[in-house]
């Protein structure tokens, strides 16, 4: 009997729904405490995951769940660089 390959779930932020790992983005606090979209899923420091998607971004935003998760305050000019390249893709 073949074994059964498990696929990575985690939950969105924004829309606190559980998904495929690979269809969420992870943004990292690193440990300079520099907030960053990690795009190969391996930098070091504190992730989370959102998905691709402004709505889920501006819930995050809006509940400061973005904020809570990374466990520090992100001034407003990286929230619109955040936004900008969730958007983008």
């Amino acid at each position: 009997m073949p074994k059964v390959k498990r696929i990575p779930q985690r939950m969105c932020v924004g829309c606190r729904q559980m998904r495929n790992k690979k269809d969420l983005i992870r943004v990292v606090r690193t440990p300079e405490l520099e907030i960053m979209i990690d795009r190969t899923g391996k930098k070091s420091g504190r992730g989370v995951y959102i998905c691709p998607n402004a709505e889920c971004f501006n819930q995050a935003v809006k509940g400061k769940r973005l904020q809570k998760s990374l466990e520090q305050d992100i001034p407003e000019s990286v929230l619109e660089e955040l936004k900008r390249e969730l958007v983008e893709d």
